[in-house]
């Protein structure tokens, strides 16, 4: 059993919360930090952020575990528009135990899904996390 990938499975209480999330007003940058619960094997909850910027988040990161995060990213283009991506990203830095990034990595879609979301990044390095980082990957979906 040690070797077949878990896929685990995304809480009740979660997906509400994101579907919330999704839809909200709020014109400032905010975060949904969530980890997987290896005993229910569920992704849960672990906190959430209003008003915080990617490197206030960078430093709530455990430093050799996985995470997944939802961003709500308040972005000024270059010709001043304004837009608010909402953007999934996996944090799975060097160092993590084999296990647990398999767990992470192998959940990783279906919390997407669930999530419905589109923007999706991963990193390895919580260190990436910066306005630069992320206006590079955005880049990508004009």
């Amino acid at each position: 059993m040690s070797d077949s990938l878990v896929v685990c499975e995304v809480d009740e209480g979660l997906k509400e919360k994101l579907k919330k999330f999704r839809f909200r007003k709020e014109t400032n940058n905010a975060a949904i930090i969530m980890k997987i619960d290896k005993d229910k094997q569920l992704v849960i909850l672990e906190e959430e952020y209003e008003d915080i910027s990617l490197d206030d988040l960078k430093n709530e990161l455990p430093e050799r575990q996985p995470r997944f995060i939802v961003y709500s990213y308040k972005y000024v283009h270059e010709d001043g528009r304004v837009s608010y991506p909402l953007c999934f990203i996996f944090c799975s830095p060097v160092g993590c135990k084999p296990e647990q990034q398999m767990m992470y990595a192998g959940s990783k879609n279906r919390l997407v899904q669930a999530a419905e979301l589109t923007k999706v990044f991963e990193t390895r390095n919580a260190e990436d996390l910066t306005e630069e980082w992320l206006k590079a990957k955005l880049a990508f979906f004009r």
